[in-house]
This record gives C-alpha cells, sequence and structure tokens, in this order.
C-alpha cells in the first residue's frame, strides 16, 4: 500500500513539472489594449505609422542591426519596390492600434516577444481572416522588431 502511495506522488510531481515546464516555455500573454502600454507595442505601432507615412529610413532605425544591414544591402531598386509594397499594406498608427485593442495578442518569452493581430471581417459574401505576425528581440526594457 505504502509503495503505491509513493508512486503516485511521484507521478503527481513529474506531471506537475512537466505542466510547469510547459507553461513557462509559453512565455507571457498579453492581450489587447494592454499591448499598447508594453515597450513592443510601442515600437510595433510606431514602426506602421512610419512605414504608412513612407519614412522607411526612420521605420528602419526601429529594427534589429541584423536587419538594418539587410536592409541597406539590397539594392536601391529592390528596397523601392518593398518600399511601395509595405506602404501599400500598412495602417495608420490609430488604425493599427485599433486593431491591436480588439484582436491583439503579445507572447513575451525572455529575450523575444510575437505580436499577433488576427482580424475576421464579414460582409455579404462570408468571411474572411487576416493575421499579422511581427516578431521582436528584447533587450531590457526595449523592443527592436527582427525576423
Amino acid at each position: 500500500m505504502r509503495h503505491r502511495r509513493i508512486a503516485g506522488r511521484s507521478i503527481g510531481c513529474a506531471l506537475m513539472v512537466a505542466v510547469c515546464g510547459v507553461s513557462s516555455a509559453a512565455g507571457t500573454e498579453i492581450k489587447g489594449a494592454a499591448i499598447l502600454d508594453h515597450p513592443c507595442g510601442k515600437v510595433s505601432v510606431k514602426q506602421m505609422g512610419l512605414v504608412h507615412a513612407g519614412k522607411m529610413e526612420e521605420a528602419n532605425k526601429l529594427t534589429t542591426k541584423e536587419m538594418q544591414q539587410q536592409w541597406k544591402a539590397m539594392p536601391t531598386s529592390d528596397r523601392v519596390m518593398m518600399t511601395g509594397m509595405m506602404k501599400g499594406m500598412s495602417q495608420t498608427e490609430d488604425q493599427y492600434a485599433a486593431d491591436i485593442k480588439s484582436a491583439g495578442v503579445l507572447t513575451v518569452d525572455g529575450q523575444s516577444a510575437t505580436l499577433t493581430v488576427k482580424k475576421t471581417t464579414k460582409d455579404k459574401n462570408g468571411s474572411s481572416t487576416s493575421t499579422m505576425t511581427q516578431n521582436f528581440k528584447v533587450d531590457g526594457n526595449q523592443c527592436m522588431i527582427a525576423r
């Protein structure tokens, strides 16, 4: 009888460790308006506004050094094409902040974070879903946009 009790406790401890390990691996989730108070939310909204305004040089200053170097290494024609595409797909800061409030989830896990904004729109033809994901490197109280 005593053997079963010890085995049961051992299994219980093992399950607890497994569950705790899974939950800590998932990171911390921040949802909705609270994202806008986090450094990653702030830099994301700022960069979106700069891209929408066509200010790519300023927008790139909010990215990691590696991304800045990759951007500078691109041929000018590619940068012009990418700027046009990104500007066309971007939103104003206010529009993007509203989308984050209503459909954003920021997952912070140590020195990395991911912002996901999943919007569903419905019209007479049905519904569609769009998902935007942005990665960050976290360094203390600073977030830089990453690949």
